[in-house]
């Protein structure tokens, strides 16, 4: 293999790896070790901050539903639950950096302020728009925090795409609820 052939399948891998690392799910949870779970069987699910999409609030508030019914508890009016389940979301724009440097030599013998290599670099800017949904659980009594999930990812331009990635962040986030203390 010539070293212009490693150069370029060593900058698509590492293309591959931030783009993946950058756009992956991201999802975790905490809740008050201390709280025994076992009380709450009834819930009620509403949005406490919008994120100006009534099309996909309703789906976060079905697929939450949803896993909290595959959890055995059962959904009921605000005055009756058990547990009070709050939804706030947010987006974000951001901005992906990536220099590629292609061309003879680097940091060795000559080296870029060597004159020896002469190479050349390119810079692409992506944009791109991250989702931050945040999932709290409360006691109804005591009015008091009880679990806490947080999922991020990057939000697609398509719908369809967007119905699947908060069908797994509901997923992620409550996979191990509910929660069992240690003892």
């Amino acid at each position: 293999m010539t070293i212009k052939k490693i150069t370029i399948f060593g900058f698509a891998a590492m293309c591959l790896l931030i783009a993946s690392a950058t756009f992956a799910q991201d999802v975790s949870t905490d809740y008050d070790k201390a709280f025994d779970f076992k009380t709450l069987k009834t819930f009620f699910v509403k949005i406490g901050t919008s994120w100006g999409n009534p099309l996909s609030e309703e789906r976060v508030l079905a697929a939450v539903e949803t896993e909290l019914t595959k959890k055995g508890w059962t959904k009921v009016g605000m005055d009756s639950a058990d547990a009070i389940v709050m939804l706030h979301g947010a987006t974000e724009q951001k901005k992906d950096i990536n220099t590629f440097y292609s061309g003879y030599s680097g940091w060795g013998y000559g080296g870029w302020y060597g004159g020896m290599g002469m190479g050349s670099s390119h810079t692409t800017v992506s944009e791109y728009r991250v989702g931050t949904l945040v999932t709290d659980v409360f006691d109804a009594k005591s009015k008091k925090l009880v679990f806490r999930g947080i999922a991020q990812d990057e939000i697609s331009s398509k719908a369809e795409k967007n119905e699947k990635k908060i069908k797994k962040a509901t997923e992620k986030t409550f996979k191990k609820f509910p929660p069992t203390p240690k003892s």
